[in-house]
């Protein structure tokens, strides 16, 4: 077994295993992040959609972009098979709801189940042809982007932490400054999701960059193995987990008739941020 060492000593390391739990369960110790592909194909016609709300299948149909709207779609059927396992509920008949925002109160805050089945919290993202839901015993928050090009990269940056965009610019121009780009700014949006204000908190308002002792107070932040293109994040209320599974999703178990709920196992390989 081979170990990759991703941040200092004192975070996660990746090692790659074999798959571990028989079974959907949660635990204090441990966040569990499910990545999802776009799936195309013959995958993308049996997508279960018909497992979605009207809401969402509306939202479905209003991206400008079919392939936006099919990879929306396979994310809100993997939330809800996936979160239909952990709580043995059929995936069509989870409900969601919004807590307050810790801002103002309004129900605009993080995601929650309805009624919520403490202590499951759960978090949801999606860019570029990749989504990724993350589930733990504690408040959480997600982000997976698609890396940028050199030009997005010098406009978004100027939203960041004064301290964030001098590290960036710092960077080698070309792929090194990309991929930083893409790590400060996924640890950002899944740090904003876990507190449940999103980008309504200035992006500039605290620091998530590459001096991880000066990152926000109370808060766990790890780097996610995605793809190539790709750079995710997940923020974890309190003390690091034990450890972070990370699982791709199969395409076929977004397939009507095959659903998740129904599996025996999560899946044939797992990588594990253990601490």
């Amino acid at each position: 077994m081979t170990t990759t060492t991703l941040l200092p000593a004192a975070r996660p390391a990746v090692h790659h295993q074999g798959l571990a739990r028989p079974d959907f369960t949660l635990s204090a110790d441990r966040v569990d992040l499910w990545l999802i592909r776009r799936p195309t194909g013959a995958d993308a016609e049996a997508l279960a959609i018909g497992e979605l709300d009207e809401q969402e299948r509306k939202r479905t149909d209003s991206f400008i972009r079919q392939s936006d709207g099919l990879l929306y779609a396979a994310a809100h059927v993997a939330v809800r098979r996936l979160l239909g396992r952990y709580t043995a509920t059929l995936p069509q008949e989870v409900r969601f709801m919004r807590e307050p925002c810790p801002g103002c109160g309004e129900p605009h805050g993080r995601p929650a189940l309805s009624p919520p089945p403490p202590p499951l919290h759960y978090s949801l993202s999606h860019s570029g042809g990749v989504a990724m839901v993350g589930v733990g015993t504690t408040p959480i928050g997600v982000d997976v982007e698609k890396l940028p090009g050199a030009e997005t990269v010098d406009i978004c940056s100027k939203a960041l932490h004064p301290e964030e965009q001098l590290e960036i610019a710092g960077a080698e121009a070309g792929e090194e400054r990309r991929q930083l780009f893409g790590q400060i700014w996924t640890r950002k949006e899944a740090f904003l999701k876990g507190l449940g204000t999103g980008l309504s908190r200035s992006p500039a308002e605290d620091y998530l960059g590459t001096d991880h002792d000066r990152h926000p107070d109370g808060w766990t932040m790890v780097g996610v193995p995605a793809d190539a293109n790709h750079a995710a994040a997940v923020a974890v209320a309190g003390a690091a987990p034990k450890a972070v599974e990370v699982r791709w999703v199969p395409d076929t178990w977004l397939a009507t008739g095959n659903s998740v709920c129904g599996a025996a196992a999560p899946g044939p390989d797992a990588t594990v941020l253990a601490s």
